[in-house]
C-alpha cells in the first residue's frame, strides 16, 4: 500500500527520497560506457589502469580507463565480432587473454598484438592468468580446472572435480589455486602437485572464488548463500559476510571479488550491481555502492563482471551493461 500523510497520497518524489534514505549505499563518482550494448564478460587489470571488455556488439576490446580511451580491438578472426565469454589479465598488466567457447588468445597490452593462439581444452567458464601470461588456470564445464601452458601449449596441472568448475583464481606467485564448482565445494590446490589442501562445502552452486595475492587469505561464496572469508593455511573460516540467517534473510550473490595487494581490504560486486567494501581482518563492512544504470529509466540490475582498487582511495567495478563504475 501506498504510505499517506493526512489522508493523501504522497508525492513520487517524495516516496522515492524515503526509500533511498533505507539505503546506506553511495552512487559512482564516474561512469563511462565501454559498450554499444551490454557485455558478455569484463576484467579490470590488478592496478586499476586498463579493461579488457567482451561486448555484444563490438566483440573484444582493450581500454585504457584514466584515459577512457579505447587502445585495441581484439577479436579472435579477422573481419569478425568474437563473442568474448571470459577475459583476465596477467597480475602485472603486461598480458590479457580472451576466450571464447572454443578458443583461448593471449595477448600483450602494450603492443595490442597477440601472442599466443590456441583451441580450449572445454568450454572456459572462468579464467585466472598468470605471471607474464604463461600460463591460465582455467575452470572448464567437463568438471575440471586446468593449468595451462599457454605459451608451449598443453595442460601443465589437472585439477578434477565432481562438477562444472565456474570460478578459478591464482596467487600472484602461482603456487597456490582456488577453484569453485556446481557441486557447492570450494577448494584450496597446492598447484604444483595438483593436490587439495582444503574444501569447504557451501549451501549451492559457486559463484565467485578469489585469493589474496599473497595466498594467505581465501574468498568464496555461493548463489544466494553465504559468502566467506577463509584462511588457505587451516581452511578455518574466519569470516561470514553474508547470511541466510536472521529475522530478515537477507539473500545475495556476489559475483565477484578482490582482496588488496596487501590483503587487508576485500572488493565485492553482486548479481544486482551492489558493490561493497569490507575489512578483512575483521569482517567488518566499510562501504557500499550502487552500479550506475545504464539508462536513466529502466531496469536498475546489472551484473558486476569485475572489480579492481585504483590508487588514492579510487575503486572500480565493471557491470553487465558495459558501463565501468569509478568509486570514492
Amino acid at each position: 500500500m501506498m504510505p499517506v500523510i493526512t489522508g493523501k497520497l504522497l508525492p513520487l518524489a517524495l516516496i522515492c527520497g524515503l526509500l533511498s534514505a533505507c539505503d546506506n549505499t553511495s552512487s559512482p563518482s564516474d561512469s563511462q560506457r565501454f559498450t554499444t550494448l551490454g557485455a558478455y564478460s569484463g576484467a579490470i587489470s590488478q592496478d586499476g589502469s586498463l579493461a579488457v571488455v567482451g561486448a555484444q556488439e563490438e566483440g573484444g576490446s582493450l581500454w585504457n580507463i584514466q584515459r577512457k580511451a579505447r587502445l585495441y580491438d581484439w577479436n579472435h578472426a579477422s573481419g569478425e565480432r568474437s563473442l568474448i565469454a571470459a577475459t583476465s589479465f596477467s597480475p602485472d598488466g603486461l598480458f590479457a587473454a580472451t576466450a571464447t567457447q572454443q578458443d583461448l588468445v593471449l595477448w600483450h597490452t602494450d603492443t595490442g598484438q597477440a601472442e599466443w593462439f590456441w583451441k580450449a581444452p572445454g568450454e572456459i567458464l572462468d579464467m585466472a592468468l598468470g605471471e607474464q601470461g604463461q600460463y591460465a588456470l582455467l575452470g572448464l564445464s567437463n568438471q575440471a580446472a586446468v593449468y595451462f601452458d599457454i605459451i608451449n601449449g598443453g595442460i601443465k596441472q589437472t585439477l578434477p572435480h565432481q562438477a562444472r568448475v565456474r570460478a578459478v583464481d591464482l596467487s600472484d606467485d602461482a603456487e597456490l589455486a582456488i577453484t569453485g564448482a556446481d557441486d557447492y565445494t570450494t577448494t584450496v590446490w597446492n598447484l604444483a602437485t595438483a593436490e587439495p589442501l582444503h574444501t569447504l562445502t557451501l549451501d549451492n552452486v559457486i559463484d565467485v572464488a578469489a585469493l589474496s595475492p599473497d595466498g594467505r587469505l581465501a574468498f568464496s561464496a555461493s548463489t544466494l548463500d553465504k559468502a566467506i572469508i577463509w584462511d588457505t593455511a587451516s581452511g578455518k573460516v574466519l569470516h561470514t559476510l553474508s547470511s541466510s540467517e536472521g529475522l530478515i534473510p537477507k539473500r545475495v550473490s556476489y559475483v565477484a571479488a578482490r582482496f588488496s595487494s596487501n590483503g587487508n581490504q576485500l572488493l565485492t560486486g553482486t548479481s544486482s550491481g551492489l558493490i561493497q567494501l569490507w575489512n578483512s581482518q575483521t569482517g567488518q563492512l566499510t562501504k557500499s555502492w550502487r552500479a550506475q544504470k545504464r539508462e536513466a529509466y529502466g531496469p536498475n540490475s546489472t551484473s558486476i563482471y569485475d572489480v579492481a582498487f585504483g590508487s588514492n582511495g579510487t575503486y572500480y567495478a565493471m557491470g553487465s551493461n558495459g558501463v565501468l563504475n569509478t568509486l570514492r
